[in-house]
């Protein structure tokens, strides 16, 4: 038998930790290779954790809604066969309810005890090596020194038991690093204690509030019984700190126009089934409008940008942001990056994929970083138009309305006449503090000049 440390995977560049939402294996049951063992969440996507062997469930070492880092160990497999290499670090099992309370105890112990980083020794060594080698104060020097007596010399539990009691009955003579308990508990600390107490408190006060917190208030009770109280849950509670957080940041403004679309309706109709068949997918309004985005952005890069403090920051790339409902009713934005340098039908093929994958919950979290503007389709749901939120930190948000058939003044060389016209509204939403009327609404124009620009004749 060997063990296997199941660790939480890089999920992106900008993704450093993310919190578990769900074991969907037990202690005790069988996995199969890349058989999903648990769910995590990130601020913006949940996805699944799978193994990359075959073999039992031994050790879960963190519990529902524990944060963990990228590249810490959450699991241990035991594997038939395999080799010390695949060795683990926890020799006996502990109770759920326990490791929640360890972990608990080692979270107040890190935020107040110097950070002890083995990265810099030149072995490999296990988990239970480093948080023997902390707690005890050995360091990174030390730990090198050790001739371990596994495999490829590596050091095992035994081998760092026995430095530390040769340390301490003096065969060793090295400066011992103070313990995390001793900052905890000592009740007659040394002179220099104020000073370090002074930096910790500073460093916990400089950590940014997470975005979801419990709520202080009391919950609500039913008055007369029949009304029902349900909490919200972890994503619709990070939306609302994101909506409430961009309302309060930017200065909302809206720009109305509307558009006569008819030519791409017609143009559609015409090719949607060839379309399908030749290409797999199928064409929808959406990847025609992101496309007309795209080129408007490129015509307007004083839209293209954030804002971070006082300092505006002009992108490169054209990563549009393309809002999605999700079938439990929360929202998610993926994102379709460099987008200016897609033809219509790479567009769409990046439209379905998205959509789809956020339907199914199948998004990883790259698939929501990096947006530099954003597309809302309100008209899904049959709203003409509407006055969406901007999507920080970018400073503007489009929202596509309805497609409509509507009377209309048809201007030709014989004269006006009413004719029946396809037509839908577009609305921007865009950040006062550094867009004004001026570029907010040339850009949204600019947008509706492709769009009834549409050439009906266009090939696929």
């Amino acid at each position: 038998m060997a063990r296997f440390e199941l660790r939480l995977p890089k999920m992106g560049e900008s993704v450093a930790e993310a919190t578990i939402t769900n074991w969907l294996k037990e202690v005790g049951d069988k996995i199969e290779a890349d058989e999903a063992v648990l769910e995590i969440a990130t601020d913006k996507v949940d996805s699944e954790v799978p193994s990359e062997v075959s073999g039992i469930l031994v050790e879960q070492l963190f519990g529902k809604d524990d944060l963990v880092q990228v590249g810490q160990t959450i699991a241990i497999i035991e594997t038939e066969g395999g080799d010390d290499a695949l060795n683990a670090v926890v020799e006996t099992q502990v109770p759920t309810e326990v490791q929640a309370i360890e972990h608990t105890i080692e979270a107040v112990k890190e935020a107040v005890a110097p950070v002890q980083d083995f990265s810099g020794s030149e072995k490999f060594l296990s988990p239970l090596v480093k948080n023997i080698a902390k707690e005890e104060g050995v360091s990174v020097a030390e730990l090198d020194s050790i001739a371990g007596s596994g495999k490829d010399g590596r050091i095992t539990k035994e081998d760092i038991l026995k430095y530390i009691e040769d340390r301490k009955s003096g065969a060793v003579k090295v400066e011992v690093a103070p313990k995390a308990e001793e900052v905890l508990v000592n009740e007659t600390p040394k002179a220099e204690a104020p000073k370090t107490e002074t930096v910790v408190l500073k460093a916990v006060e400089a950590k940014p509030e997470p975005i979801v917190q419990k709520s202080q208030q009391a919950i609500p009770v039913s008055v007369n019984g029949a009304d029902e109280i349900v909490e919200m849950d972890r994503m619709r509670k990070l939306i609302s700190g994101y909506m409430v957080a961009s309302v309060q940041t930017s200065a909302h403004v809206q720009s109305f126009i509307e558009v006569d679309v008819t030519n791409i309706v017609k143009w559609r109709d015409k090719v949607k089934a060839a379309f399908e068949k030749r290409e797999g997918e199928k064409l929808t309004f959406t990847p025609i409008m992101m496309e007309a985005v795209a080129k408007a952005l490129k015509d307007f890069p004083g839209m293209n940008i954030s804002v971070e403090g006082d300092y505006i920051i002009k992108k490169k790339n054209i990563n549009l942001g393309m809002a999605a409902a999700l079938p439990n009713g929360n929202l998610i934005v993926p994102v379709i990056k460099n987008a200016d340098q897609l033809n219509l039908v790479g567009m769409a093929k990046a439209v379905n994929d998205l959509g789809n994958r956020a339907k199914a919950g199948k998004l990883k979290p790259d698939d929501t970083q990096g947006g530099t503007y954003t597309v809302t389709n309100v008209g899904t749901f049959g709203s003409v138009f509407g006055t969406p939120i901007i999507n920080q930190p970018q400073v503007g948000i489009l929202a596509l309305g309805a497609i409509r058939k509507v009377p209309a003044v048809i201007e030709t060389p014989e004269g006006d006449f009413i004719g029946i016209r396809q037509k839908m509204f577009l609305s921007h939403s865009y950040d006062h503090r550094v867009v004004d009327g001026a570029l907010g609404g040339s850009f949204v124009k600019r947008v509706a000049e492709y769009l009834e620009a549409f050439d009906i004749e266009r090939d696929i």
